[in-house]
């Protein structure tokens, strides 16, 4: 079986805050164990022994995208980077144009990198049933059968029957949009509708095909794009010039709906996208003896059917249920199960008021590791750095304030205007305004340093990069 799995990781997982930020949305995060979503998704591919490997992301999260493939050992030059969300037609098209560069016309199976699947040896073996369908020339899509009369999703409903056996496979009669609960009770009741899971399998030219006859704009504005693209390390950088002429627009809306070949492939395990708070809890699989989600350092009296989640701090609940609790360290979120919908709202009230909390957390990811401020004040800035063994950051020079770098744990390899000097732990060196540094962990254990600014203007964006690795940035 020749699939090359194609993971959509660019959503902002809004509705998942204060954890999810636009610069570190919800397919970045581990709710419940070792995995981020994005790698959960991944993994769950395991049992198809699949060795190619697609992602697709966007600017701002393409180093989240490359350490955290590269922590499960899936880099492989395979991140497309869109220059700007054009929805999933045009992104599928990009990845169905590298595939061809592969094998001569593989089959692509695309998945979104933040969805929740119960039973992934299921999953994989629908996969493989529906296979036979997609090498007969069908789009196949994957309907969720559905438990509940769901109102957040939209809905497949299937037309004849191809193969009523084990797993069959229906014509898709239609696509329809996230209805009302009194026309989701009637969907659930006729059993012919499914969630809409937004999962495909289908071969790279047929869709190509079915793009050009059904929205020829958009194929070719993608073939121009991407015979334009740029190799960068892991990522294939799409012509932004040119991208952004590209219509926006959805598989479904694009080619699923006019298609004479998209076929519905039902999956009984249980989905979720994933798309709240409520959500979240529901799938947690370590509930305690009252029904609650516990994440980090926290303690329940007389707490039923509540999800809590500290970052740093111990946490407390005393005589509550049916609540939400996302403590971070810039922000607190506490609401009751059925109204985390209106989340949405506050990142709306955060961005109409210029406020950073919506967009970044205190720590901030870059390819040779992290950096969180931990303390600030008039003229100074106090932030914890960690750098990988092997890894360094880029040479600077900033204008407006010095540094000082004391080194907590590891040895640092620190270069100030060409002069090399090695720091070990309870050490320190002092840099000042408008010389030129970078640092480096040459040793085999993760390097810690404080970092102390002080000076006129303490952001990011005053620094001069010497020379462009540097790209990386810090």
């Amino acid at each position: 079986m020749s699939i090359i799995p194609v993971i959509m990781a660019g959503g902002v997982g809004s509705r998942l805050w204060p954890l999810s930020r636009s610069l570190y949305p919800k397919q970045f995060l581990a709710f419940d164990g070792k995995y981020t979503l994005l790698q959960k998704t991944i993994n769950r591919l395991t049992s198809l022994k699949l060795e190619q490997l697609l992602v697709i992301s966007n600017e701002d999260h393409r180093f989240l995208v490359a350490e955290q493939l590269k922590s499960i050992d899936r880099l492989n030059k395979n991140i497309i980077l869109e220059p700007e969300g054009k929805n999933t037609a045009p992104a599928v098209a990009l990845a169905a144009l590298r595939a061809l560069e592969i094998e001569d016309d593989p089959y692509l199976l695309v998945l979104a990198a933040d969805h929740y699947i119960e039973n992934d040896i299921a999953f994989c073996s629908s996969v493989t049933h529906a296979f036979h369908y997609a090498k007969n020339g069908n789009l196949v899509t994957f309907g969720i059968v559905p438990s509940k009369p769901e109102t957040g999703y939209g809905y497949i409903k299937r037309g004849d029957v191809i193969n009523s056996g084990d797993f069959p496979c229906f014509k898709v009669d239609e696509f329809v949009e996230k209805p009302c609960k009194e026309i989701a009770e009637k969907y659930l009741a006729s059993n012919s509708y499914y969630w809409n899971s937004g999962i495909f399998l289908f071969s790279a030219k047929k869709y190509l095909n079915e793009l050009k006859k059904y929205a020829k704009d958009i194929y070719d504005n993608c073939i121009e794009s991407f015979n334009s693209s740029l190799h960068d390390m892991d990522f294939i950088r799409i012509d932004s010039g040119i991208f952004k002429e590209c219509p926006s627009n959805s598989i479904d809306y694009a080619v699923m709906e006019h298609t004479e070949d998209a076929v519905v492939c039902p999956i009984t395990s249980t989905w979720s996208d994933i798309g709240s708070w409520s959500a979240v809890w529901e799938v947690y699989e370590n509930k305690d003896s009252n029904n609650n989600a516990l994440n980090g350092d926290c303690y329940c009296i007389d707490t039923v059917n509540s999800y809590l989640f500290s970052k740093n701090r111990f946490i407390a609940t005393i005589g509550v249920s049916n609540l939400v609790v996302i403590d971070t360290p810039d922000a607190l979120l506490v609401a009751q199960k059925d109204s985390v919908q209106s989340v949405k709202q506050v990142v709306d009230y955060l961005k109409d008021n210029f406020r950073d909390e919506y967009r970044s957390l205190p720590e901030i990811f870059r390819p040779w590791g992290s950096h969180e401020s931990i303390a600030q004040g008039e003229r100074y800035l106090v932030k914890k750095v960690n750098v990988t063994p092997g890894q360094s950051t880029a040479t600077q020079i900033h204008y407006n304030r010095a540094e000082h770098w004391v080194v907590v744990s590891g040895t640092a390899r620190v270069n100030i205007d060409n002069e090399i000097s090695i720091l070990n732990e309870n050490e320190s060196i002092y840099i000042p305004i408008g010389k030129s540094h970078s640092f480096e962990n040459p040793g085999k254990v993760e390097l810690i340093i404080i970092e102390i600014r002080t000076g006129s203007y303490l952001a990011e964006d005053d620094v001069q990069r010497v020379n462009e690795k540097e790209s990386h940035g810090y």
